[in-house]
């Protein structure tokens, strides 16, 4: 028998046809279970006061550590020492959490982990449609029908329906791994077909945008547009960045980690255009005011934008345009103008498989001629507009 480490779980070859054990030569009781498809989980096995055999579920390994799963089985296996029975106690414990109960902790222990505007959109969902509909249930009786349910009176609205699925899903997951129910119930529920949206502007549209864009150079929200056109930023990365995340003599944007979708730092050369814009940005800074677009509350960034987007897509006759569509735009013009998806990916701060993509910023100047290609585009654009 083993003594199980995370190296020996770890290192244990799945049987194919079923599903194998493991048992701990130090700590008695305390075990592995290893399924065919390689998931691993953490156990306790004992005799209730009955001589009944049991089992207990501690956790999956990769949601708890080795030494947290020993840890628990410690205790657990001390408290049948003393009478008690750890499964009876958690078919108990089980019935009392309700959905308010996950929603909170959910909320209260994972949403640090999320980005803020996605923590947004769950407390949303929660508030508008999961608690509503329910709210009302324990966590251990919701059922699986429930959820499909809910997911079907959703149908009209497939994006937002099989958001819901997925964020009960996470919720769930949760759930099983604090010990609140054994499954669950909402995974492998099938989701609609989304219908990708996909809008970009093309040379008329992006012509018509800059003309009015230009026709408001003292208007902050105006730079928030063109930079994101430029840049090809996400909203949130722009309205957050300050003054010393930019080397504006290299020509870099040096985003922090905690500014980018996937938490790591990233190096983004800009265009010859994006330095004027930013230049012209630093003219009417005042002070030393942290944030690149700053709000109207000292200290804080400029929040709304939506309002002025509205009125520049009415001026420049524009429907159906998102603010991240400029995101789109600003890839779409750059694939059509024969860059490789590797390098606009690079430049987006798309996830790399590669290795190498730690070392993107040592290999700039390729980077930097891609990003010269839309700000030359626009200017092109807009000498044709003047002829």
């Amino acid at each position: 028998m083993p003594n199980i480490t995370k190296r020996f779980v770890e290192s244990i070859t799945p049987d194919p046809h079923k599903l194998s054990q493991y048992w701990d030569t130090s700590l008695k009781g305390f075990g592995v279970i290893v399924l065919p498809s390689g998931r691993r989980t953490y156990c306790i096995q004992y005799r209730n006061q009955h001589r009944v055999v049991k089992r207990l579920k501690i956790g999956v390994h990769g949601q708890v550590t080795t030494e947290e799963a020993r840890a628990l089985a410690r205790k657990h296996l001390a408290s049948i020492t003393h009478g008690e029975d750890p499964v009876q106690g958690k078919k108990q414990a089980q019935s009392l959490f309700s959905m308010q109960d996950l929603a909170r902790d959910y909320i209260e222990r994972h949403g640090q982990k999320k980005r803020e505007k996605s923590l947004k959109e769950d407390q949303k969902l929660l508030r508008n449609i999961i608690m509503p509909s329910l709210g009302s249930l324990k966590v251990a009786h919701v059922s699986r029908r429930d959820i499909e349910s809910l997911h079907l009176r959703l149908k009209n609205t497939p994006y937002q329906a099989n958001r819901v699925v997925a964020l009960l899903s996470k919720m769930f997951s949760l759930a099983v791994s604090w010990g609140w129910r054994a499954d669950n119930p909402a995974q492998g529920i099938e989701k609609y077909q989304e219908e990708k949206r996909d809008r970009w502007l093309n040379d008329e549209e992006l012509q018509r945008l800059w003309s009015v864009l230009d026709k408001y150079s003292e208007n902050l929200t105006a730079y928030v547009f063109k930079f994101l056109l430029l840049t090809g930023a996400r909203k949130g990365e722009a309205l957050q960045a300050t003054w010393d995340q930019f080397d504006l003599e290299k020509g870099l944007w040096i985003k922090p980690a905690h500014l980018t979708k996937q938490k790591k730092k990233e190096y983004l050369p800009l265009s010859d255009k994006t330095l004027l814009l930013l230049e012209a940005l630093k003219k009417r800074r005042e002070g030393t005011l942290p944030y690149l677009f700053p709000g109207k509350k000292v200290g804080e960034p400029l929040k709304e934008v939506k309002k002025f987007w509205g009125t520049v897509l009415k001026q420049a006759n524009l429907k159906n345009v998102r603010i991240h569509d400029l995101r789109h735009t600003h890839a779409s013009h750059l694939v059509s103008s024969g860059l490789s998806l590797s390098i606009v990916g690079k430049l987006l701060g798309h996830t790399q498989a590669s290795t190498t993509q730690r070392y993107a910023h040592l290999a700039d100047e390729p980077l930097r001629k891609a990003t010269d290609v839309f700000g030359k585009k626009v200017d092109q654009l807009m000498s044709e507009g003047k002829e």
